[in-house]
């Protein structure tokens, strides 16, 4: 029996994983006896450099990844095998290998070389050549590339398949490959047969078990909460700014919230104009201490500010893409690309003003000039959802990877207002 993670173990959400930035995470994967696992976008890219380098430092299994490179050396991370060959009782070679999805224009923000699987993969099979009986794929690439692997390299034998999230009930064959792949937030434990002769396969099958399904120990739920309240604390240790108002937020109109964000990204981005969704604030900020726990719970999403430049008529255009959206993201429920909340919600403007009867926009009070480029920020979530084609087709990107949006926030309110002394820290 051999045991695998295919990646996006922590998530940032989870307040323990923010206050131990994961560490916590492994501990409890170190408790599983995995052989090996890779990892997901989560932890590739809701991690520092720093932060992913040491994330495994106490790991008791092997972090097998192969096309995620450290810059600018480009040579393979010291915490991560590019393939491990696993020998079973009966002598049969198992060659484990791990590929992630190559996020070509994020990664290289970090300090990472990601490589493409058509040119890390045969790479790595001639790298370990006449080593192995049998392939296993530890793929967080996504059910369409896992396919496309098993048409194009036949000497895989088994991808375990994750990243699209997707649930394969009996797997799925492709060509001479088994695709297994277990669903999503764990809601299933997939189980994949091999049957040898002669450390050769004659058959296979996949399986999966609903989690729920399980038989549950009774302090299960208490354990799983008290991991919840244990991050809330740890966060909550962490004082940020003193409000002097409360301040409540609005998933459909503007709140104050939403100006102090707006102010915040202005201030972050070193630019006239911002741009964001009201669905982004989770919970009002009570009057008194905040701390990284409030923050936590009002930002939770993995997000971080972009620059966007675009000339006059490029960011009238995306004005327009804006508000002819606008009614239907109001009340829109959107899920991943870093979003972990419930509704796009409304978007709202600092520095752009849209006249809809004349369909006009003003930047700052004056017209625009298709002569002149403009900078707005806004959250790098913008680039990856459909809706504004303008920002990826035309607009100068520069995400701002060293702050996620909640501490760009934070670091905002703590200067605007500052905690003046020993005050009242109930509100944590």
């Amino acid at each position: 029996m051999l045991t695998f993670d295919i990646g996006d173990a922590m998530d940032r959400a989870h307040p323990l994983t923010e206050a131990t930035n994961g560490q916590r995470n492994v501990s409890l994967m170190n408790e599983i006896g995995y052989d090996a696992v890779t990892i997901g976008n989560n932890e590739g890219l809701g991690n520092s450099k720093a932060e992913l380098t040491h994330l495994y430092d106490h790991a008791n299994f092997d972090v097998i990844l192969g096309n995620l490179l450290t810059m600018p050396q480009k040579s393979q991370p010291k915490w991560a095998l590019p393939g491990k060959i696993i020998e079973t009782q009966s002598h049969t070679r198992v060659l484990v290998l791990g590929l992630t999805a190559p996020y070509t224009l994020t990664y290289p923000l970090l300090g990472w070389q990601p490589i493409s699987v058509e040119r890390m993969l045969p790479r790595l099979l001639r790298q370990y050549e006449g080593q192995y009986d049998i392939v296993v794929l530890l793929s967080h690439l996504g059910l369409d590339v896992d396919r496309w692997v098993a048409k194009r390299f036949p000497e895989i034998d088994v991808i375990l398949g994750a990243h699209t999230h997707h649930l394969l009930v009996h797997g799925e064959e492709v060509s001479q490959t088994l695709l297994a792949a277990a669903g999503k937030y764990g809601e299933y434990v997939g189980t994949v047969q091999l049957n040898l002769t002669d450390h050769h396969i004659v058959s296979h099958q996949a399986s999966v078990v609903k989690t729920d399904n399980l038989q549950a120990a009774t302090a299960d739920r208490t354990e799983i909460n008290g991991y919840v309240t244990q991050g809330e604390q740890l966060l909550r240790e962490q004082r940020i700014a003193q409000l002097p108002l409360a301040m409540e937020k609005n998933w459909q109109g503007h709140s104050r919230l939403m100006s102090e964000g707006l102010a915040a990204l202005e201030d972050y981005g070193q630019t006239d104009a911002a741009i964001l969704n009201g669905g982004l604030f989770m919970r009002d900020l009570p009057a008194g201490v905040i701390t990284r726990n409030e923050l936590h719970q009002l930002l939770p999403h993995a997000m971080h500010v972009m620059r966007v430049t675009l000339s006059g008529d490029n960011l009238w255009r995306l004005v327009m893409e804006m508000e002819k959206n606008r009614r239907f993201l109001s009340r829109f429920p959107i899920r991943g690309m870093g979003f972990r909340g419930e509704l796009f919600g409304s978007l709202s403007y600092s520095g752009i003003t849209y006249n809809e009867h004349e369909q006009t926009v003003l930047f700052r009070g004056e017209p625009l000039s298709p002569l002149k480029a403009y900078t707005v920020a806004m959250p790098d979530h913008y680039l990856f959802i459909p809706f504004f084609p303008t920002i990826s087709i035309v607009g100068q990107n520069q995400i701002l990877y060293g702050k996620l949006l909640r501490t760009v926030l934070g670091d905002y309110l703590a200067k605007q207002y500052p905690i003046l002394g020993k005050e009242d820290e109930s509100n944590g």
